[in-house]
């Protein structure tokens, strides 16, 4: 839905419903999607972050008829594609996914020939005056990206989607732009790294080169076009479990001119001091099919990563310290202050939305808790809609009230 202001537009993520295969996709559009219009914005036109994985991307792209059918029933049902999550191609939902969300990485050949499949689609189902962004996954699995050659494959085929995203503004009129999103223990991790590689490798005069020939366009015109078409997911939760301040991180990204394409609003758990208590009620956290990357605070500021919860809480149980904080990649509502004797980062995220409203950080915004299917049962309320219902006319009430 389109925020007063010049906010811009604030949805979900329908990466929280079922949606491995189209069929699975276009179903839960179908259910869940006008249900949630009709809460939060019944009079008005509402828009759609729409997850599409490799097989659904395929799908469409190969099928016409079947876009043009998504295309109609968006209307009809007063409905606009303004963004796709592209981050996990493979399966998500009902099954073991830990770092293989990663697969395949940017290294490959068939993470650039989806993600132009995802472009070609939205080029075609999205309205007039939309420029809609892709997101996607931050590059590779840090453990998997030592060499100087991994680096350089994958730059490779970001640029060859970035040729592909100016060709297709030139044949479409269409401009759909590429929005990396950084990930705890991701080649992308933190925003000071992050600004590095657009500075090094995406906004260099090198990049600037190889996107003219890979293109067909003067050299002069690159750099823009790299800009016009190149950019991050800012995921809040995310950054909070790096210990990044997120204001310090909107100036540090706006002051090397890399454009947020998306701005998430995400929280994760926050033990501001760990102790017995917390560590019983967080084992409550750690059956989940996803990784739980976790980010401990010594007093002396140092941090320790643990790729899953559970490793952190067996390492404090071998050495009990009542000095050290945590922050875990668990997505959890937005609007939960307070779980048991813990809490969550929404504060933080108060605090970047009071920065939006200040200064337009995004013209794309969305919530993005997928994980309603693991949360422990006694933090699920209502059915799936009001969940989500709830995080929108949270975050649209702090918008509003700044």
């Amino acid at each position: 839905m389109q925020l007063p202001d010049a906010l811009g537009d604030l949805t979900y993520s329908t990466l929280v419903h079922p949606g491995d295969t189209w069929p699975e996709m276009r179903h839960s559009l179908e259910t869940f999607v006008p249900q949630v219009k009709a809460r939060v914005n019944p009079d008005g036109p509402f828009g759609v972050s729409l997850r599409l994985s490799g097989e659904s991307a395929r799908t469409l792209a190969g099928d016409e008829d079947e876009r043009h059918r998504l295309r109609d029933w968006l209307a009809e049902q007063d409905l606009y594609v303004y963004t796709v999550n592209a981050f996990p191609q493979g399966a998500f939902k009902n099954r073991v996914v830990m770092e293989d969300v990663y697969e395949p990485d940017w290294s490959t050949a068939a993470r650039a020939d989806y993600t132009r499949q995802v472009a070609d689609v939205l080029a075609d189902i999205t309205p007039e005056g939309v420029s809609p962004s892709i997101q996607t996954m931050p590059l590779a699995f840090k453990p998997k990206a030592g060499s100087a050659g991994y680096v350089e494959a994958f730059t490779g085929h970001v640029l060859d989607v970035a040729a592909h995203l100016v060709g297709l503004e030139q044949r479409t009129g269409r401009r759909v732009v590429l929005a990396i999103e950084p990930e705890p223990f991701c080649y992308l991790e933190t925003v000071a790294e992050t600004v590095e590689y657009f500075d090094t490798h995406l906004f260099s005069g090198s990049a600037s080169q190889e996107l003219a020939r890979r293109a067909g366009i003067p050299l002069s015109e690159a750099p823009a076009a790299l800009r016009r078409h190149l950019g991050i997911v800012l995921d809040m939760g995310h950054q909070c479990v790096e210990f990044d301040d997120l204001t310090v991180s909107l100036q540090l990204l706006a002051d090397h001119g890399v454009p947020i394409f998306k701005l998430q609003a995400a929280a994760a758990l926050w033990v501001p001091q760990v102790g017995e208590e917390e560590v019983a009620e967080l084992e409550g956290f750690t059956d989940t099919i996803y990784l739980s990357q976790t980010t401990e605070r010594g007093p002396d500021g140092r941090l320790r990563r643990f790729l899953n919860l559970s490793e952190a809480i067996a390492a404090w149980r071998a050495d009990p310290r009542a000095d050290v904080e945590w922050r875990t990649h668990f997505h959890v509502p937005v609007f939960m202050d307070r779980i048991g004797p813990f809490r969550t980062t929404r504060p933080m995220i108060e605090d970047a939305l009071r920065a939006h409203v200040a200064a337009r950080q995004s013209a794309h915004l969305e919530i993005e808790t997928y994980t309603w299917d693991v949360l422990p049962a006694h933090l699920k309320t209502g059915d799936i809609v009001d969940y989500v219902s709830r995080e929108l006319e949270f975050v649209r009430d702090v918008l509003t009230r700044a």
